[in-house]
């Protein structure tokens, strides 16, 4: 599967939707409360361009389809990372654990060298994973959609942790809402 470039999806329905301008809307300070108070897993986006790491914190990935196995995340265009990832073939996405919420912040950090600090690895297919992670997936790009002022990345997994991730069972997700990380524990199940 391969990109397809933006210019050739089918939009309609969206730019319909985005064209009803005069139906009131939430302004963005209203959209951001009501998101902060949804938790969201944390993760780390990081692939190679032009021979060097890039890499950002998201919270938002999500989990597209099973069969074939896709998901996604939304990337700000104004983003410093966007330029890389629009031209990215493969990445790979680390999903931290609780006791990462350092590396989070260090990747959500604008204007640094995000991989200086080491705490990574990259795969023998050249993509930087975080150490320590929960998990990772590595995945194909397959779709660049743009949306309002973002990117919606699709990717198709290629592969995962899945064999080490025994090992971590122990461990629990670094979680965030309301501008402050959270861990889920055995307390925390209803």
């Amino acid at each position: 599967m391969t990109a397809e470039p933006a210019e050739n999806l089918d939009l309609s329905a969206l730019e319909r939707l985005l064209a009803q301008q005069d139906e009131p809307q939430l302004s963005p300070a209203e959209f951001k409360a009501v998101f902060r108070r949804h938790p969201a897993g944390v993760a780390v986006v990081a692939l190679a361009h032009e021979g060097r790491p890039v890499g950002f914190t998201a919270t938002s990935v999500i989990s597209v389809s099973a069969a074939p196995p896709l998901l996604a995340f939304s990337l700000a265009a104004t983003s410093s990372s966007w330029p890389a990832v629009s031209a990215a073939e493969t990445l790979a996405i680390s999903f931290l654990a609780d006791h990462q919420d350092d590396v989070s912040a260090r990747f959500a950090t604008s204007g640094i060298d995000r991989f200086a600090d080491g705490g990574w690895t990259a795969l023998p297919t050249g993509e930087p994973v975080v150490d320590g992670a929960l998990s990772w997936l590595r995945g194909r790009v397959v779709q660049r959609t743009p949306v309002g002022d973002s990117y919606l990345v699709s990717l198709r997994a290629l592969a995962s942790s899945l064999a080490d991730t025994a090992a971590r069972a122990d461990r629990s997700p670094l979680v965030y809402q309301d501008r402050t990380y959270h861990r889920l524990g055995d307390d925390t199940v209803l």
